[in-house]
Parts: structure tokens; C-alpha cells; sequence
């Protein structure tokens, strides 16, 4: 996927101060008319998966190192194309520990989509160490949960997690329109990073308990560094967060690891996105309530479900997450994330 410059859609005040990102260029072995997308068939004679269907480790070489990504492929024709969802684990944690708490696969196997959970490569110390390692993200310009910033030389995972995807592409027949990236609390502060750099890459997001719109501004943590955010094209945002959340706070903190409040990163996000409309809240069952902005560019989105009393945790969940707070099943964030992914795709 040899990316190509584009023009953007931001607004002039991070515009001026953004770097252009690149859109990728369609599949296909013959170029499609200017501004149309290549069909089905076009994209289908283009690739065959050759991954087999069910869960395998698939090798990813990058920057030297080879690494192998828990990947779930459901059964489905060889030629046809399917959306691809990254899976990002939290800090201390690692893909295999994730997969469990999302649940996509069986998802993925029902709704015909690929999901993949890579693991992080910076270690973090801990006292309980799991049997596949205890891992953090380069989320750009942040530390890590061990308060450091990352180590010199520490993997660009922005670049990693496009290698990824570049792999996945080759081996697994993915329809470049849908790809998405999802994460719990770190996984989800990398996946809005992801958005951030290669919106020419994701069409769309769902961070749990993680979602950013960029960095802290390091001299007043309250507000967002806007040049850390510069997407030159749209991308559909859905995020999950309790309001008792007391590892990212629902109303922000100090700490350069996380900073502004919620409210503010869905608000910057509809910035991004040039949504018109104001936003609108709605009661969905007793303790969620879920924003929504609309009239977005290229038909995005910029969607959050707010879980009162809900802590650090992945709503619908059947792993027990009850030291990081209460867990609602008033909702199933998996679930609703399909949906929402589903709904939009990469435009222009």
C-alpha cells in the first residue's frame, strides 16, 4: 500500500501547523477512473488469502526484528476482501491477554472480518508477570504506565502497526476501505495515535477506556497539543469510558500520560472531522448515556458511550476486570464497535 500525498480537510489553525499525511493508493493491477473507488471485482482479482481460517501467529518482519501477531481469520471465500480490526492491548498486557477481554474473534468469525492483537514492545516491570510478557506502546510523545518516556530506540509503533496491516494485506485479502483499530486504555491511547498519523490507513477507531486527539500539551496537561493531531482527511471515532474511571480519569488528570478530559478529546475529534452539528445526548439504558456528533465530513462520526459508575474496563466483558472498577453489561462495546465499524469506511 504505496501511499500518495493528498490535500487535507482540517481546519486552518492545526492545518497550518500539520504535517500532510499521505493517502494510500487503491488495490488493483489497473488504475481506476479518477475519484472512483475499484470495485469488488476489481479487488478480488487483486489478492487471495492464503492465511488459513481460525486463530495462527503470523510473522511480521519489521526494522529488523521478526514478530509474530495473534491473528483470527474467519471462513470465507479466498478472493473476497474483508475489513480488517486491530486489537490493541493495555499497558502490562500483551495480545493473547487482550483477545480474551474483546472477544472479537467470535465476532470476527460471525461477521466475516479479520482481527488482529499484536503485542507491544517496550517491557514494563511487574510483579506479576503473564506467560506472554507484560508490554507497553510507544504511544508519540507520551511516557509509558512506568512514568518514563519510552527508551532511545524503542520501535516506532505507529510504523510497526502499519507494517502490520501491510502484512496482512499481502497474505490475507484485506478490503483497504475498512481497516480499524480498536484498544483498551494504552491500546486505545496507540490506536488514537494510529488515526492521528495514518488516516490515509484507518477509517475508523473505538478506543476503550483510552481515547486521545492527541498528546497533552506538555505546559498546560488540560488542553491538547494540536500539532501532535494532524489528520489531513476524517476518521469515524466511537469511544467506551466510565465516569469512575480512576486510571485515565473521565474528567483528566495532570499526568503527560494522559491529561485533557474525555469530553474534550470527542470535542477535538468532531473539530478534526468538521462535524456541524452540536452535539446530542441520549439515555440508552440506566447508566449509559451516549454523545453524538454529527454532519461530519465524508460521512464520520464521533460517537461516546459514557458509563456512569464504570471504571477502567471493557463494557460486556466476560473477563473479570473487577480490580479496575465495575464493568457494566448494560452494553457489549465489542458488539456495538462492529457495528459502528461496519457503518463507515474510508472515503476518497
Amino acid at each position: 500500500m504505496t501511499p500518495t500525498p493528498t490535500l487535507g480537510l482540517r481546519r486552518l489553525a492545526v492545518t497550518l501547523g500539520s504535517v500532510a499525511a499521505l493517502l494510500a493508493s487503491s488495490l488493483g493491477t489497473a488504475a481506476p477512473p479518477a475519484h472512483a473507488a475499484p470495485s469488488d471485482q476489481a479487488r478480488a482479482a487483486a489478492c487471495a488469502r492464503s492465511l488459513p481460517a481460525g486463530t495462527s501467529l503470523v510473522e511480521v518482519p519489521f526494522a529488523g526484528v521478526t514478530t509474530r501477531v495473534r491473528v483470527n481469520v474467519p471462513d470465507a471465500p479466498s478472493r473476497k476482501a474483508l475489513p480488517l480490526v486491530l486489537d490493541l492491548h493495555g499497558s502490562n498486557a500483551n495480545g493473547t491477554v487482550q483477545a480474551g477481554i474483546s472477544g472479537l474473534g467470535a465476532i470476527a468469525d460471525r461477521e466475516q472480518f479479520i482481527v488482529a492483537q499484536p503485542t507491544a514492545a517496550i517491557p514494563l516491570p511487574t510483579t506479576d508477570p503473564l506467560p506472554d510478557g507484560n508490554w507497553a506502546w510507544n504511544v508519540p510523545g507520551v511516557p509509558t504506565t512506568a512514568g518514563a518516556f519510552p527508551p532511545a530506540g524503542a520501535r516506532d509503533d505507529v510504523a510497526y502497526l502499519s507494517a502490520v496491516v501491510d502484512q496482512l494485506d499481502a497474505r490475507a485479502c484485506v478490503d483497504e476501505r475498512r481497516i480499524y483499530a480498536t484498544g483498551f486504555s494504552g491500546g486505545g491511547r496507540m490506536a488514537s495515535a494510529l488515526a492521528c498519523a495514518r488516516p490515509d490507513l484507518i477509517a475508523a477507531i473505538a478506543p476503550v477506556a483510552g481515547l486521545r486527539a492527541g498528546r497533552p500539551d506538555p505546559t498546560d496537561t488540560t488542553t491538547v497539543d494540536a500539532a501532535s493531531c494532524p489528520p489531513d482527511a476524517p476518521v469515524a471515532v466511537l469511544t467506551f469510558h466510565g465516569d469512575a474511571d480512576f486510571v485515565n480519569p473521565f474528567a483528566g488528570s495532570a499526568d503527560l500520560r494522559w491529561g485533557y478530559s474525555v469530553n474534550l478529546a470527542l470535542a477535538t475529534w468532531a473539530d478534526l472531522d468538521d462535524c456541524r452539528a452540536r452535539p446530542s445526548t441520549m439515555q440508552v439504558s440506566e447508566h449509559v448515556t451516549r454523545i453524538s456528533y454529527a454532519g461530519c465530513a465524508r460521512r464520520a462520526a464521533v460517537v461516546g458511550y459514557i458509563v456512569e459508575g464504570g471504571g477502567h474496563t471493557w463494557p460486556g466483558t466476560a473477563v473479570d476486570l473487577s480490580p479496575l472498577g465495575v464493568t457494566t453489561q448494560e452494553i457489549d462495546a465489542s458488539e456495538l464497535m462492529w457495528e459502528f465499524f461496519a457503518a463507515h469506511q474510508r472515503r476518497g
